[in-house]
This record gives C-alpha cells, structure tokens and sequence, in this order.
C-alpha cells in the first residue's frame, strides 16, 4: 500500500476515531483491491478508505445511518457497474462476519460507487 494511503489509515487508528479492527479490515480490503490490479492510493482510494472506516465504526457505535433519498438514482447510476456492486456486497459480507456488523443497502451502493471508479492498472505489454 502507498505510504500516504497507509498513513491515512494510520492517522484514525492512533486518532481514536476507528477501532483497530476496522483499521486493520480496511487496510486488508486495500490489500486485497490492490492485489486485484486496482489503483489503490491516496489519489485514488483516499474517499472510499474514509468512508468506508467513518460507516463502519458508526455502525459498530450503534450510531445509525441514514438511508438517503439517492438510493435509486445511485443504483440507477451503477446498473453498468455489477463488478462494482458484487464487490461491495462481498465487502459488506466479509464485515458482517468478521466485524459483526451488517452495512445497510445505501452504504453498500456508496461502496459499490467508491469502487466503480477505482481505476486499474493496464495489463502488462506483451513481449
């Protein structure tokens, strides 16, 4: 991971603001995006890092999270993405079951618009 992305995530941890496991979840996510071919740095994937931190540790607060009126226009906007969406309903899965915490719809699609514009790394040339 990019040493700026990494401090970003470094940053919430020793702020206080995330809990070590929601760190240590988002920064495995990374990992796991990066290893994908994704683009995954501070210009890249800085929003969906803090977001995805922000909801999860709302959740895990038990603060709630608005369902936003967007809701079907952002699906609208991601029914030429369902790469995009898969990923963020297995990401949402994953910190159901290794968080305990279940991401409501309208922050998976956020997710899944996070994810949408990751950008990925074109394939190596052929020699």
């Amino acid at each position: 991971m990019e040493d700026q992305l990494a401090l970003r995530i470094q940053l919430f941890r020793e702020g206080g603001q995330v809990k070590p496991g929601v760190a240590d979840f988002v920064a495995a996510e990374l990992a796991a995006l990066e290893s994908e071919g994704h683009v995954v740095t501070e210009a890249t994937a800085s929003m969906l890092t803090s977001h995805l931190m922000m909801a999860l540790t709302r959740l895990l607060n038990g603060e709630p999270i608005e369902q936003f009126h967007t809701d079907d226009q952002v699906a609208a906007e991601l029914a030429g993405h369902p790469q995009a969406v898969e990923r963020a309903r297995d990401v949402a899965a994953r910190a159901e079951r290794e968080l305990g915490t279940a991401l409501p719809a309208s922050e998976i699609n956020f997710l899944a618009m996070h994810l949408a514009v990751l950008p990925r790394r074109p394939p190596p040339a052929a020699s």
